[in-house]
C-alpha cells in the first residue's frame, strides 16, 4: 500500500492536543487496511520522524437517524504514534 494510502489524516481534537504537549503522541486516520508496521513506515517517511510507538484502534460508526429514517456512520480505523522525544511534527491549524 502507498504511504499516501495508509495515513488519511491528522486528528486534532481537545485530547489529541493534549497528548501531542504532554507525551509527543499524534493521532491519525488511517486505512481499515493498513497494519502497525505499515502506519510507522508512513509516518516515517511523510514528517521525516523517529516513532517508538503505534497503537490501533478501529471506531466504530455511530447509528444515526433522521425521523424514521435510520443509518449509520461510517466505521474508521485511528492510530496512535508516538514519536522519539525531540521529533515534532509541525501543524498548521486554520492555515
Amino acid at each position: 500500500m502507498e504511504v499516501h494510502q495508509v495515513i488519511k489524516r491528522l486528528l486534532i481534537t481537545e485530547k489529541s492536543t493534549i497528548q501531542r504537549e504532554e507525551a509527543n503522541k499524534y493521532f491519525f486516520e488511517v486505512d481499515r487496511r493498513a497494519n502497525k508496521m505499515e502506519i510507522e513506515k508512513a509516518v516515517e517517511k511523510l514528517f521525516n520522524v523517529k516513532v517508538v510507538d503505534v497503537r490501533v484502534m478501529q471506531v466504530l460508526g455511530k447509528k444515526t437517524r433522521r425521523g424514521r429514517i435510520t443509518g449509520q456512520k461510517r466505521s474508521w480505523k485511528k492510530a496512535i504514534v508516538t514519536l522519539v522525544a525531540g521529533n515534532r511534527i509541525e501543524i498548521t491549524e486554520g492555515a
